[in-house]
């Protein structure tokens, strides 16, 4: 279809929030997704089903802000999990779902050994 058709698109948060789940899985070091508020200092391992649980995405007139909580593998180096998470989260957002994106913010709650 080389033609375009004039009118607009608009992706709910949650559907984001799933590309930003399944892009953040597939980054090297990421153990999963950890709810946002660890209880008793203790990040919960959510299971894939829950994913949008640990990601926050917020719709702003400069594009979409993200927050994601993750679980890294222990002996990974923490800077290098996080700028790849952002990078992933980055292509999958504006690739897939052509979102201007105002900011991503990688929240580590744990660590834990594979």
């Amino acid at each position: 279809m080389a033609q375009n058709i004039p009118g607009d698109l608009h992706v709910a948060n949650e559907v984001l929030a799933d590309l930003v789940g399944n892009a953040a899985l597939h980054v090297y070091g990421v153990v999963g997704m950890a709810a946002p508020t660890a209880a008793d200092g203790i990040a919960q391992l959510l299971t894939q089903s829950k994913l949008r649980r640990g990601i926050s995405v917020n719709a702003t007139e400069g594009g979409v802000s993200v927050d994601i909580y993750v679980i890294i593998e222990y002996g990974t180096n923490i800077n290098t999990v996080s700028q790849n998470l952002v990078e992933a989260i980055t292509f999958a957002l504006t690739q897939y779902a052509q979102v201007p994106i105002a900011g991503i913010e990688v929240h580590v709650q744990g660590v834990k050994v594979r």
